[in-house]
């Protein structure tokens, strides 16, 4: 039986929005009839676990299915009893996504090396970019690959040369109309400078839009149309945006279905993991 495809959100800064995406992410594969596992390995602050507490508590609160991950928190401080959870969730499902905490952390990188998928969210700023890659304070010229751009390039080589596995990494470009225009043609330059050095894909994420703080607390996210009330255009863009990203990722058995909208509202029958 084939193991689950991993996807591993990972960044080793904060507030770059990977939690609120990979949620996202998720329940857009479970609306699309996905089997899909989430383990959130960020013990302090479980944003993913506390988002999908809260969306259970909605529904049971309003009466209502939602698409909605089976959702595990990782509290142990050893990488054979993660590698053991790991095996166990992936026997039964299609997807097994990562949140992963916003520091340096070893389980963080032992997932990531693992991944099929790697997702590095960044702010489209060059503080968020010093994470990949060092540039030029004259020219904004890439100079050299950070150091977790390069645990990154190793840790593929490895994987390639272990199993065949290519680890997939994209770079999701956050909330990119923060920036004045001179500002975020030179980062786009960079990143796609970087990219070809260091191996990853680019493609655009979330926008900065305050619907996404404001779902946090019933834990309802873009997909469950329905249930939103009114949409104003911004959060209709947010929608297309996300399907874009989702489309992006160009993960197995999804990327070729036309026929299927994952934004759509689900029928009664979708399952609701406990």
């Amino acid at each position: 039986m084939a193991k689950a495809h991993h996807i591993v959100f990972a960044n080793e800064k904060g507030g770059t929005g990977k939690s609120t995406t990979a949620v996202h992410v998720a329940v857009a594969l479970v609306a699309r009839g996905a089997r899909v596992a989430c383990l959130d390995l960020d013990n302090r602050q479980r944003t993913l676990a506390r988002y999908m507490e809260n969306r259970r508590e909605t529904m049971k609160r309003r009466d209502i299915i939602l698409p909605t991950p089976t959702v595990e928190t990782f509290r142990d401080d050893n990488l054979a009893r993660l590698d053991q959870m790991v095996n166990r969730l992936e026997k039964d499902h299609d997807f097994l996504l990562f949140d992963t905490p916003g520091r340096d952390d070893k389980f963080a990188r032992f997932v990531a090396t693992r991944s099929h998928t790697l997702v590095t969210p960044i702010n489209d700023s060059f503080v968020d970019f010093d994470l990949i890659g060092q540039v030029d304070a004259e020219t904004y010229k890439v100079k050299r690959l950070s150091f977790y751009a390069e645990l990154i390039w190793d840790a593929r080589k490895a994987r390639a040369k272990a199993d065949g596995v290519s680890i997939d990494w994209i770079v999701l470009r956050n909330r990119l109309h923060n920036m004045e225009a001179r500002n975020q043609r030179r980062m786009l330059e960079a990143v796609e400078e970087l990219s070809k050095r260091a191996g990853f894909r680019t493609i655009s994420g979330l926008n900065e839009r305050v619907i996404y703080r404001e779902l946090f607390p019933s834990g309802l996210t873009l997909i469950d149309k329905g249930h939103l009330g009114g949409l104003a255009t911004a959060h209709v863009v947010a929608r297309q945006e996300l399907r874009e990203l989702v489309g992006a990722l160009n993960l197995p058995d999804f990327a070729h279905r036309e026929s299927q909208d994952m934004l759509l509202p689900l029928s009664a029958s979708v399952q609701v993991s406990a």
